[in-house]
């Protein structure tokens, strides 16, 4: 009888220098060193790879991102690049795990119910008309700066959403104090040889010096709502009033300092950079764009602002972001750490090990999308939605979210805001590339483009 050690590969590696192993290949092209590793280890399934002096299981189908993200998700903790996270973004849904993390998530989940999103449709919808209008105004014959723009446009409406209209002025401080740790985040997360944040160097305390303007901000916030009471439709203030079914208890100060932070962050880092994503593919491929546009005029009519029940009325601009999110996955690579033994086939996980997930490989993984990296929105169409052999593609093919437990809480969110933003925008105007413009992915915390995205808008 065959026992359960005799039937166990090792799971292949793949050769590096001494010492550093792959480390230097990661960081000279992440996104290169990870698809070429699908290519050659994709029958395999995983593979392992030695970056940062620590071997990692790189997981390279949905079969297996799914048995990590979601059959046996208990199985798997935060892996070791989310202590950087932690210390930007404090204890939040994004960084926490276990009782505290699924806590976190029962309280914070009803903010996120579609009843709740449909009121904050209105603002959204109001923020962007109010952007369209302040794009008028710019000198259209010269192309214009959409990554600014997009980050503009998503901090009035995150600030809004978030913490309603009495932040007044101050949202600019936060959103200036935010920005630079994750500015200085994003050093640390592609810099192997960061020194300890108790080391005085110029980032470290410019780091500490944002995060106590960003703590007395929003601990002011929440001082004022607690003192005075008063309600609000944002999502500060359905925070404030969950409680927990099971203990009946809500969130401490501390607690809602670091899930507004997380909120904040991924809320208008990731939405901002996918908004550049899409229109520089749109601006790059008229015949999309001619597309998007007539679907837009025929359900918008003769009115130059769209409702609620408008955005989901657009099946084929839900197709552009969705092929935009798979070209460009904000969260382009997750880390986990498995608490203890795992089986995949063949294959045997221990406990303590490191496990990388890449929403990026999997979205160019040409089994599932032929011709990966062209931009098709008809490969989201319901009918085109099968495989060769007729099969319902893998859920987890596709997970600009994540997947799971985990699946990101403001999804539907980010979609909504996308979608009022781009029906405003496109409705208003035409774009056009710039000439010879091409513009390559940066793989950060979250995948940026490499430089400014610049558009004509007419």
């Amino acid at each position: 009888m065959e026992t359960a050690l005799s039937s166990t590969r090792a799971i292949p590696v793949h050769p590096g220098l001494p010492v550093v192993g792959n480390t230097l290949s990661y960081l000279r092209d992440p996104l290169a060193f990870l698809r070429g590793l699908q290519q050659q280890y994709g029958s395999e399934r995983m593979v392992r790879i030695s970056v940062g002096g620590r071997l990692t299981t790189l997981m390279l189908k949905p079969e297996e991102t799914k048995q990590v993200l979601q059959e046996n998700n208990r199985n798997y903790g935060r892996g070791k690049s989310f202590a950087i996270l932690r210390e930007f973004l404090g204890n939040g849904l994004l960084t926490s795990d276990g009782d505290f993390w699924r806590r976190q998530r029962r309280l914070a989940q009803p903010a996120f119910h579609r009843q709740k999103l449909i009121l904050l449709a209105e603002t959204m919808i109001s923020e962007a008309v109010a952007w369209a209008e302040r794009l008028e105004t710019m000198d259209r014959q010269k192309p214009v700066n959409i990554s600014a723009a997009t980050t503009d446009v998503t901090l009035r409406i995150v600030t809004k959403t978030l913490f309603g209209s009495d932040l007044g002025s101050r949202s600019s401080d936060l959103g200036r104090a935010l920005s630079h740790l994750n500015h200085v985040a994003n050093n640390a997360v592609i810099n192997p040889f960061r020194l300890p944040k108790w080391v005085p160097t110029p980032d470290n305390r410019a780091f500490e010096k944002a995060r106590r303007e960003v703590d007395q901000l929003i601990f002011s916030i929440i001082e004022t709502r607690q003192r005075t009471g008063e309600s609000h439709d944002d999502l500060l203030d359905m925070l404030l009033r969950a409680t927990d079914d099971e203990t009946g208890e809500g969130m401490s100060d501390a607690q809602l300092r670091d899930e507004m932070v997380t909120l904040f962050t991924a809320g208008q880092e990731t939405t901002a950079t996918s908004m550049a994503w899409t229109l520089y593919l749109l601006a790059q491929h008229p015949d999309v764009l001619a597309r998007v546009k007539a679907e837009i005029s025929t359900t918008l009519g003769p009115r130059d602002r769209p409702s609620a029940d408008d955005l989901r009325a657009m099946p084929f601009l839900s197709q552009v972001i969705n092929e935009s999110l798979r070209l460009y996955p904000p969260a382009w690579v997750m880390s986990r750490l498995s608490l203890g033994p795992d089986r995949f086939g063949e294959y045997m996980i221990d406990a303590n090990q490191g496990v990388l997930l890449s929403p990026y490989v999997l979205h160019h993984d040409p089994a599932t999308w032929p011709k990966p990296d062209q931009f098709n929105p008809d490969r989201f169409a319901p009918e085109l939605m099968k495989d060769k052999s007729d099969r319902e593609r893998h859920p987890y093919s596709f997970i600009p979210f994540g997947g799971g437990p985990r699946l990101c809480i403001g999804n539907q969110f980010a979609l909504m805001e996308m979608q009022a933003l781009l029906t405003v925008l496109l409705h208003r105007f035409d774009l056009q590339s710039v000439p010879g413009l091409h513009i390559k992915p940066q793989p950060l915390i979250t995948l940026r483009p490499k430089q400014a995205v610049r558009v004509f808008l007419r």
